[in-house]
């Protein structure tokens, strides 16, 4: 009987920056909830209540968020370098005596599809799921459901199938992450594969829902699908001449005021205020204290907590992040583009607007063209055109 699981919540998020500059990737907002928090919930949900989290960067944002959580029993290890995740999993070696589920803190995932895997009658068992681009990803292949072999991150789309880094394993995994991480192998899939070539079964199980946030764009997409989960609620003030369509849920001591037109699924969080004469578009998430001004238009967007946008702006595709103040008639465009990013660049097949990291300040009249990242405590003087990546702390005038 399965009855503990080991979180991997350690790594940073290179390519999630400039968001990840002072949160940990798993604390990134998804329908105003953390990534992490979905994943302790699927865990509890799946029948689990004990979880070791392993942390590392930023861990005190992780401790601080979830310090009153109780549905699950959380005890936290520090990994002090992060060397990969078999070394992650090791650290829990004293902590766990018998068979044990892992998951990777920063993936969205089901209950269901934990459940299937705890059901899994097999010693060793892996979550897999189908994907559109493999490539990103330790592509999978199997027959008659056991693996043969793990390709990670290959150069060319082959296979169909990925690992989600989502394990039932026995507590002897540990002899074998000694073993491989004493040779300086400290990667997971390179000791699962290890395994896979000295004869020992690995099971698949096949994932309902899996998402990974790998490029800040991602936030967009994977924001979009939770919304949808979303029931309707009206915890705040909704003035009259409000025109609400769909799920709509707003927290509490927020204001709609009148005028304002909203198509859900939109999530509004607590202490915020909008409009009058506000339009907010399917897939949007606003989070805590936002202000967003009259006339202002927000399409499928991410605005996080304690933002601040003037009157007659657009926010199409985007993220914010938190503590931005936007002046007057901003624009945030949004098209098909590619963007370059930790040296690779990315062709996008979906629209996307812009990407601000937190504190920053953008006086009026500023328009950011479509794919651009703008770090974090920039500022950003009146009539600017921005058309090029801005470093963090960087003041255009």
């Amino acid at each position: 009987m399965v009855k503990k699981a080991i979180v991997l919540a350690a790594g940073e998020g290179k390519r999630l920056r400039p968001f990840t500059e002072t949160m940990p990737k798993v604390m990134l907002p998804v329908a105003n909830k953390p990534v992490l928090e979905y994943v302790f919930d699927a865990v509890k949900d799946a029948g689990i209540t004990d979880v070791i989290c392993i942390v590392g960067y930023k861990k005190e944002v992780i401790q601080e968020y979830f310090k009153d959580y109780d549905k699950v029993n959380i005890t936290y290890i520090v990994q002090d370098k992060q060397l990969g995740t078999g070394h992650a999993l090791l650290q829990a070696k004293r902590k766990v005596h018998e068979p044990f589920i892992l998951l990777a803190g920063d993936n969205i995932i089901d209950s269901r599809s934990i459940k299937k895997l705890i059901d899994n009658p097999a010693e060793y068992a892996i979550l897999i799921k189908k994907h559109p681009n493999p490539s990103k990803y330790g592509v999978v292949f199997f027959k008659d459901n056991k693996i043969s072999q793990i390709v990670e991150k290959p150069k060319e789309d082959i296979g169909e199938y990925i690992s989600t880094g989502i394990y039932k394993l026995p507590k002897s995994i540990f002899a074998d992450l000694e073993r491989c991480t004493a040779q300086g192998i400290y990667a997971l899939s390179t000791i699962i594969q290890n395994l896979i070539d000295n004869q020992k079964k690995i099971s698949t199980t096949l994932a309902d829902l899996w998402m990974d946030i790998v490029y800040p764009w991602d936030l967009i997409h994977v924001n979009e699908v939770m919304s949808h989960h979303l029931s309707a609620s009206v915890s705040g003030t909704v003035e009259k001449n409000v025109t609400l369509k769909g799920p709509v849920c707003i927290g509490k001591d927020t204001t709609i005021y009148a005028g304002c037109y909203i198509v859900g699924p939109v999530i509004i969080g607590d202490d915020c205020e909008i409009g009058p004469n506000t339009c907010i578009f399917p897939s949007t998430t606003i989070g805590d204290n936002v202000t967003i001004h009259p006339f202002t238009e927000v399409r499928n967007s991410v605005i996080m907590d304690d933002v601040h946008i003037s009157s007659n702006s657009l926010v199409s595709h985007s993220v914010i992040g938190k503590g931005c103040t936007i002046g007057q008639s901003f624009s945030a465009l949004a098209q098909k583009t590619t963007i370059e990013i930790e040296d690779e660049c990315k062709r996008l097949t979906s629209p996307i607007g812009t990407m601000i990291g937190e504190d920053c300040v953008i006086d009026s009249h500023v328009t950011i063209s479509p794919g651009v990242l703008i770090g974090r405590k920039c500022t950003i003087g009146a009539m600017t055109k921005i058309q090029k990546r801005i470093p963090s702390e960087t003041s255009v005038m």
